[in-house]
């Protein structure tokens, strides 16, 4: 299967759900199997904070943190056509608490220095993003003391183990036509998240494993949290 970069790999997911469940969840769930782990109280206090989703897809986490709580405003942000044209069919409504943006992550956490008082990613950009240009880019978005948060698998959904380097792997997609392509997903060690998140100028790095649910794909996941580093004087 040759990889495709130029089309819209994320066409497919999710359509089938949002034709037919428009409804703002009532939950949030970091886990890999969406019905089981902590919630959003490992954001910490949003009140009045503004936020960002990386790879928010169709916003539905964004969006129950906008109607569940009391952010100042929280930017779903997504680079797929298709899943930022489900986010605001399904949530544009929520608006001005909840901004849907369409643009690449990396390019976004670049263009708004200190522009935030948590990232988040629930399987997102994170995943599907090199650590190494996505992490210091988040860093340099968030304000000093600011809190990244995100949710990964803790091993291949093939029960694989995870990389002990930065290693990507090619997992299966589809183009909007429905021919087979692939895409990069980091799938990494506990210890190689740490490191990079060392290196892109975090600190009180956290990492809890959140074990697997029941489904056809169970997998574990991994919960990190890393605090922004003070900006030196």
């Amino acid at each position: 299967m040759a990889r495709v970069t130029t089309t819209d790999l994320w066409h497919h997911y999710g359509r089938v759900r949002a034709e037919q469940d428009h409804a703002v969840p009532d939950r949030f769930h970091w886990a890999w199997d969406q019905t089981s782990g902590p919630g959003a109280e490992v954001l910490g206090d949003i009140t009045d904070r503004t936020l960002a989703d990386l790879g928010s897809g169709a916003a539905r986490h964004a969006a129950h943190l906008a109607v569940h709580h009391a952010p100042d405003r929280i930017d779903a942000v997504d680079a797929s056509p298709a899943q930022h044209s489900m986010a605001t069919a399904l949530h544009a409504t929520l608006a001005p608490r909840l901004r849907l943006v369409h643009q690449d992550v990396v390019a976004h956490l670049r263009a708004n220095p200190g522009a935030y008082d948590v990232l988040y990613s629930i399987f997102g950009a994170v995943d599907f993003t090199d650590p190494h240009r996505l992490l210091p880019a988040a860093a340099d978005a968030l304000r000093p003391g600011g809190r990244l948060v995100f949710s990964t698998l803790a091993h291949y959904l093939t029960g694989a183990p995870a990389q002990p380097d930065f290693t990507a792997a090619d997992v299966p997609a589809k183009t909007p036509d429905g021919e087979a392509a692939t895409l990069r997903r980091w799938v990494l060690r506990e210890q190689v998240w740490t490191k990079a998140l060392d290196e892109a100028g975090f600190t009180s790095i956290r990492v809890t494993t959140l074990p697997a649910g029941e489904g056809p794909r169970p997998a574990a996941t991994l919960l990190i949290t890393g605090e922004r580093l003070p900006r030196r004087a």
